[in-house]
């Protein structure tokens, strides 16, 4: 078997089972041996832009099992495509709303950097436009999340994570910012983690205007408190929340003219089975240089070459411990599943972060026999509901040690 459809079983059978993974392949090769068809909407007006043919069907990088990029610049993803309305939730009673982040400071704002906002059920929130009787006294915790998706499928709008923040929201009480930051191979790294940054001061500097008004949005102004902020993220989001983490810590959150009011604190930052890499294994991780050499190769792709496999935004553990105290929070949480393969670098980051000299509570979260995002896959599982009570425990503040299945070295 060819090395790339090696790494591919692999890649599947660690996510699923042989079968479900027979069948993607099966649903791949028939998506792949079809006649190419131009997708609805942008992408495709971009393709036409571009002065692609339909004839594109030479493929210049196959990123299994996500997508296929064509020669001609068309972009075939395979999953994480779907989205739903935001709407307010039967479930939980949670509310969402989508706001296009305008950020004079974000190049990116003008390309449609995007957010879903959501906030609990509450006294606070009547109705979906933020107006009600309160004087808006009474703030929630503020959580800036990213979504996962190896930087190129996936969003802040799909069925996965809507359904993940109104859980979320609906039992930590928080009001939260997903978002719908711009994926490769159309915007490489780093358009994701400056859509990222941007998303953050958007968020701050709107939790900031402490009434609602013409230039601020409603939920935020009332109902968010910037010294209650919390980031997280899942694989390829929890990287991403890591790198915005780093960045509050080098250049600060209340510089910029990000308007008056409360500064902005970062209390906790949540990294949920987040996708970190480097040239060399870590304790426990697989050794098998196939595997190894594909995943450089398709870091080198989602980044288009500008950062080695052992530059500090894939692999922190490398990083001195210099760079590990400028984390600004004070309580860092770590989750990982037992059989994943990034498990080995989730908990090397949190022992490098605790040998670092740093000064926080670093906490780390086992689930012996899951997969990668397991909770997210099969959000109805015991397990899952124990992952959801710990990172809700994190935010409102408890320890979660007593409840981790620990693997501390």
């Amino acid at each position: 078997m060819r090395p790339a459809f090696r790494f591919a079983f692999t890649h599947l059978t660690m996510a699923g089972s042989f079968s479900s993974a027979l069948l993607l392949l099966l649903n791949m090769a028939g998506a792949l041996l079809a006649p190419p068809a131009l997708p609805p909407g942008p992408a495709a007006a971009s393709v036409v832009s571009n002065g692609a043919t339909d004839d594109d069907g030479d493929v210049d990088f196959f990123f299994f099992p996500f997508l296929v990029l064509y020669k001609s610049g068309r972009v075939q993803r395979f999953m994480g495509t779907d989205t739903v309305p935001a709407s307010t939730d039967p479930a939980t009673g949670v509310a969402s709303r989508d706001v296009v982040v305008l950020d004079a400071s974000a190049a990116a704002a003008a390309a449609g950097l995007a957010v879903r906002l959501y906030l609990p059920p509450s006294r606070l929130a009547t109705n979906r436009t933020g107006t009600d009787a309160d004087d808006g006294s009474e703030r929630l915790p503020l959580l800036v999340f990213y979504h996962g998706g190896a930087f190129v499928t996936e969003s802040a709008f799909s069925p996965t994570y809507h359904r993940y923040l109104n859980a979320l929201v609906s039992r930590a009480r928080v009001l939260a910012v997903s978002v719908e930051y711009h994926l490769a191979p159309e915007h490489r790294l780093p358009t994701a983690y400056d859509d990222a940054w941007a998303a953050l001061r958007w968020a701050l500097a709107n939790a900031r205007a402490r009434a609602a008004g013409s230039d601020s949005d409603p939920w935020l102004s009332r109902h968010a408190d910037p010294a209650r902020l919390f980031l997280g993220g899942d694989s390829a989001g929890g990287n991403i929340a890591h790198y915005v983490a780093l960045r509050a810590g080098r250049e600060g959150l209340d510089s910029g003219g990000a308007g008056a009011g409360a500064a902005a604190t970062i209390r906790g930052l949540a990294l949920l089975d987040p996708y970190f890499w480097g040239k060399r294994p870590v304790p426990s991780e697989t050794s098998d240089e196939d595997t190894r050499r594909e995943r450089e190769r398709t870091w080198s792709f989602v980044c288009g070459g500008r950062y080695g496999i052992d530059d500090p935004v894939i692999n922190p553990v490398a990083m001195a411990a210099e760079e590990w105290r400028r984390l600004p929070c004070a309580r860092v949480l770590v989750t990982v599943a037992g059989l994943d393969m990034l498990s080995a670098r989730g908990r090397a980051y949190v022992h490098a972060l605790r040998a670092s000299g740093w000064q926080g509570a670093a906490e780390l979260y086992e689930t012996p026999g899951e997969y990668h995002v397991y909770f997210l896959n099969k959000p109805d599982s015991d397990e899952a509901a124990k992952e959801m009570e710990v990172v809700v425990d994190f935010i409102n503040g408890d320890q979660v040690s007593s409840r981790a299945s620990r693997m501390d070295a």
